[in-house]
């Protein structure tokens, strides 16, 4: 009614003519409302109120004759944002094509961004920021305009598994870090809490008591034992508290924001260190065993644990006993404990040792063979034939194996009667079988002393008419040395020629395998050495050639002299003999001359 009334008393002449009841021009009424409308310049950051906000766009009204309208994803970083709120804009233009008014509140916070991080910086300003994505290392965060690096370590105190639940949020943050000439920016989350934190675990510390029982939470899992919750403090069950047995991987036992019931074994106030238990929470194992076990009685068990030295054998739930590898075979060649027995094998041992107060049994697995060395007398009876394994080397032997846990020594000297063996190997190999008689018997060092050469009869008796001094034999060459060369010769014996008796008659060099004549110079049963000579069986002959040539050659050019007979004296020629010296001495007297002439006469007549 009012409405109708307003139309007609309406002057419609004055609308006509431009001017208004008071008579007013429609210029004067347009610069009227022009003076009621906020002065703002294109290009230029002012104030605005919230109108209106939904998914799509935001509403705001800067005092101009039109409201701007801002896209939603601008205010993102604030979910906050309602009706009334004042913010920022930056005015791009007054009027698009439409009409419209077109604002930004991104480009708002942007031209003071730089500015305003630097001066919450500078106050250690607590500030909103809005998680955009993840990055290698920790998160993106727009903070008033400007993308900053949250490092993973800073999101929080405790560590975070899933960045991606954090993507899309509004947190609060502090700037840690600027660098002024990249315009690097590093804010913290965690920074916010620690300060909270650590006015916690002052107050849960002062409250802890060893062996109190708490609730905590898994919090971390190492390879060296599990971190616990325990409601703003950190504890650590270190692998050995975790269980009363044997734990390769604390993820066995427990696993990830699983709440667990604790104890306390310790802790540190300086250091903000608690060690925690979770065995201790549960009777030890030892508690249960059998109370009428004891020393000799055989147990059974599994390895758990191999070690060079041993393997720990499970006789009961975490109940340990070792098998030191001195306890697995009755050889005294020790071996490593891998070689009988490995990881999941079922056994039986004796128990050697057991002490429940220090929680530890030693067991044994020979103790369930007979000992070969009780009646060792019996079965290895001196002069006994064996066979036996080659087992080892030595510069002066061999040692071998008849049996697990007997073992004897063949000494160098007792491999062979004729061959000069300088190393074992050059006689038998390790792994081997070798015939041996036994020697000797030393019970108490449990040590044999064995022989090989002994199986055969010694055959330097009988040599010695075969290879006497002067004797010429074929040998061959069998080594060379500085000295000489050693010679094989018939029936497996060997002899030595030195050098200088090496000679060959040809003057070229003697190799091995070269099969020559040689002469013995030397036998020597006791010393078991037979002493060679090329040399002689070619010189000598020689030698004896050369001096008979000449005497031959001068047979042929001086006639042979005749020597003259001598006949044996008759008693006739005494007769003649006696009167020629009476004769001669007649003649002396009368005169000395004819006298020489008829003694010179007689004397051949004599020797007629």
């Amino acid at each position: 009614m009012e409405e109708n009334q307003s139309l007609q008393n309406f002057d419609w002449d004055a609308f006509e003519n431009g001017t208004d009841a008071q008579g007013k021009s429609k210029e004067e009424l347009t610069q009227m409302y022009d003076n009621t409308l906020n002065a703002i310049k294109d290009n230029e950051v002012v104030e605005g109120t919230v109108i209106s906000v939904d998914k799509r766009e935001v509403v705001v009204n800067v005092g101009y004759k039109s409201d701007g309208v801002i896209p939603a994803t601008e205010f993102r970083y604030n979910p906050d944002l309602k009706p009334g709120d004042k913010v920022e804009v930056y005015i791009e233009s007054q009027e698009d094509k439409k009409g419209q008014l077109v604002l930004s509140h991104k480009k708002a916070r942007a031209s003071r961004s730089w500015e305003r991080v630097n001066e919450a910086f500078d106050n250690g300003e607590i500030i909103k920021g809005y998680i955009k994505c993840k990055t290698k290392g920790g998160m993106i965060v727009d903070v008033l305009g400007t993308e900053t690096f949250l490092p993973g370590s800073q999101i929080d105190v405790k560590q975070i598994r899933d960045y991606d639940v954090f993507v899309g949020k509004t947190m609060e943050f502090k700037i840690v870090k600027i660098n002024q000439e990249f315009r690097n920016v590093v804010v913290s989350h965690k920074a916010l809490i620690e300060a909270e934190l650590e006015a916690q675990k002052r107050e849960i510390m002062s409250h802890l008591e060893k062996g109190q029982v708490l609730e905590g939470t898994v919090k971390n899992i190492t390879n060296y034992g599990v971190f616990i919750d325990l409601g703003g403090v950190d504890g650590l069950i270190h692998i050995t508290d975790l269980s009363w047995g044997r734990v390769s991987d604390p993820h066995e036992v427990v696993a990830l924001d699983q709440k667990i019931n604790v104890v306390i074994l310790d802790f540190d106030n300086e250091k903000k260190r608690i060690a925690l238990g979770l065995k201790q929470l549960t009777p030890h194992p030892w508690d249960a065993l059998d109370s009428n076990l004891k020393v000799g009685d055989k147990i059974k068990g599994k390895v758990v644990v191999m070690a060079d030295y041993g393997a720990f054998v499970e006789v009961a739930p975490s109940v340990e006993g070792l098998i030191h590898v001195s306890e697995m075979s009755w050889s005294q060649h020790l071996r490593s404990a891998n070689d009988f027995l490995k990881v999941g094998d079922e056994v039986e041992a004796v128990i050697l040792t057991l002490d429940r107060d220090e929680r530890k049994m030693s067991l044994g697995l020979k103790q369930l063979k007979e000992n070969p060395w009780e009646n060792i007398e019996e079965k290895y009876a001196i002069g006994s034939k064996h066979t036996a394994k080659v087992r080892n080397f030595t510069n002066f032997g061999v040692f071998v194996e008849l049996e697990e846990g007997v073992e004897g020594l063949i000494h160098i000297s007792d491999l062979s009667w004729t061959k000069k063996i300088k190393h074992p190997n050059e006689f038998t190999q390790v792994g081997a079988m070798i015939d041996v008689i036994v020697l000797d018997i030393d019970k108490e060092n449990r040590r044999l002393s064995l022989g090989h050469k002994q199986l055969e009869d010694n055959p330097w008796d009988g040599l010695e008419s075969t290879f006497g001094v002067g004797t010429e034999h074929e040998g061959t060459v069998a080594e060379l040395t500085d000295k000489g060369a050693v010679i094989t010769l018939p029936y497996g014996v060997e002899g030595f020629c030195t050098t200088r008796n090496l000679q060959k008659e040809d003057k070229s060099a003697v190799k091995v395998n070269d099969t020559l004549n040689f002469k013995v110079i030397e036998f020597n049963k006791d010393a078991k050495r037979i002493a060679l000579s090329h040399l002689q069986t070619w010189e000598a002959p020689k030698e004896a050639t050369e001096e008979a040539a000449p005497k031959a050659k001068k047979a042929k050019k001086e006639p042979a002299i005749q020597q003259p007979t001598l006949e044996k004296t008759t008693l006739g020629d005494l007769e003649a003999l006696a009167t020629l010296k009476a004769e001669m001495d007649a003649a002396e007297k009368a005169t000395k001359k004819p006298a020489k002439k008829a003694t010179k006469k007689a004397a051949e007549d004599a020797a007629e």
